[in-house]
């Protein structure tokens, strides 16, 4: 069986609490590798993990002996994207590319990790630079179909249960889109709310770390941990969020059976006392997705301008592409571009303001993962709201053809905390889907 549960927050109880002994613990998650991720490959090899790991945690249990002072990760083993640095491991992000020409100092969301009392599951699969390219990793509820990407080894080892978080980044739908291949909760905060240095960057005008969980208890926990100035939201029995459907050309991008399940989920939804707007939205998305991908591309090729010159033969196909597209777009219009988000953002929150919106409501991606692993699916469905730097969230949403999928849920811009306390009530209604 590839898929496992790895509840995040009944799991970081029992650690916290000395319920669950946390040796004990590290070598049943280490047992669930061996035997899973040979076929998964979430994970870039590690022969002395289990060493590692059993170091770190007799440091954490000297540190903290006293159950009533452990912090909210305590012993929590998470998988880190490869772009993010890490002290001791060394960053390959994806490629062949020699990695020391891309090292640098630990990244701030593993201190964050650490200072949280969390432990490194290990380095986690990723896209080459986290655009197209794939790593090996296959989806663990079919291994003939993609997890998605570029966050593809986060993904498929929450959901393999070879670890209960995991951190990936997202720049177009590298988060959501994954988390809802693979049946599991996804969330991108808003824009800057976890710290970025120390990663690889694709675009620094956009690039967004988030985080992958099997349950939404357990992404409100690691959030509140991760997130800067994170105040948990309490809602009265009444507080339910009106939802907008961004109805036209935007919607039109998803597969047949990816909108049935769409508007079956709705009708879950308004059944339980939900109000729905359709609202006409994003009616000029292709216009937005074209800017959006100007917009990374050159950034990406500015950031990897020295590197392309002297390795260009170690770039991928696909990689080498993107980069001669951001060439082409020069200084006076990647300085236009950069103010795109803000306007999309002011844009989309007026237009919610406008028509009583609390949250938007979309399919997470075209539809279920495609089959093979040579490509990671379609990012359209999740492109606008990550460029407008809004936060979003993915939770599971039934299945299309025995493959998951996800419903989106998209809030305004620093409304993180409504946006997982209301995702929690509707995770509850459309996992009946």
């Amino acid at each position: 069986m590839l898929i496992n549960p790895a509840p995040l927050a009944a799991t970081a109880n029992a650690l916290r609490s000395g319920e669950l002994d946390l040796h004990a613990y590290i070598d049943d998650l280490c047992d669930r590798i061996d035997a899973v991720d040979l076929q998964v490959q979430a994970f870039l090899p590690e022969p002395a993990r289990r060493r590692r790991l059993h170091a770190a945690a007799d440091e954490l249990l000297s540190d903290f002996p006293d159950p009533d002072e452990r912090p909210l990760l305590f012993g929590i083993p998470a998988g880190v994207k490869d772009i993010f640095h890490v002290d001791g491991f060394v960053t390959y992000a994806g490629t062949t590319v020699p990695p020391e020409r891309f090292a640098g100092q630990q990244a701030a969301v593993v201190d964050l990790l650490y200072a949280e009392g969390g432990l490194l599951a290990g380095k986690t699969v990723t896209t080459e630079f986290a655009f197209f390219e794939p790593g090996p990793t296959r989806n663990p509820h079919n291994l003939a179909h993609t997890p998605g990407g570029s966050s593809s080894g986060s993904a498929a080892a929450v959901a393999a249960g070879l670890c209960p978080l995991a951190i990936g980044t997202q720049t177009i739908g590298s988060v959501i889109r994954p988390a809802a291949f693979c049946g599991i909760v996804g969330f991108k905060p808003s824009y800057d709310r976890i710290a970025t240095p120390g990663m690889v960057y694709f675009s620094r005008t956009i690039d967004t770390v988030g985080l992958f969980t099997q349950d939404m208890a357990g992404v409100n926990l690691a959030a509140a941990a991760l997130c800067t100035e994170w105040e948990e939201v309490a809602l009265s029995e009444d507080d339910i969020p009106i939802l907008g459907v961004a109805d036209g050309p935007y919607l039109r991008q998803a597969a047949p059976d990816a909108l049935a399940a769409f508007y079956r989920q709705l009708a879950l939804l308004e059944d339980a006392g939900y109000t729905v707007w359709h609202v006409p939205t994003l009616l000029d998305i292709d216009e937005i997705n074209e800017m959006h991908r100007d917009l990374v591309f050159a950034e990406f090729a500015r950031e990897h301008a020295a590197l392309y010159h002297e390795f260009r033969d170690r770039y991928r196909p696909r990689t080498g592409e993107i980069i001669e597209r951001g060439r082409k777009v020069d200084d006076a219009t990647l300085a236009n571009l950069r103010t795109l988000p803000v306007i999309l953002r002011d844009r989309l929150e007026e237009q919610m303001q406008r028509a009583a919106i609390d949250l938007w409501i979309a399919p997470a991606a075209v539809g279920p993962a495609p089959a093979g692993i040579h490509a990671t699916g379609d990012p359209v469905m999740n492109l606008p709201w990550t460029c407008a730097g809004l936060p979003a969230l993915s939770v599971p949403a039934g299945k299309v053809g025995g493959l998951p999928v996800g419903l989106q849920l998209v809030a305004r811009y620093g409304d993180d905390e409504l946006l997982l306390a209301w995702g929690q009530e509707i995770t509850a209604i459309v996992a009946e889907e």
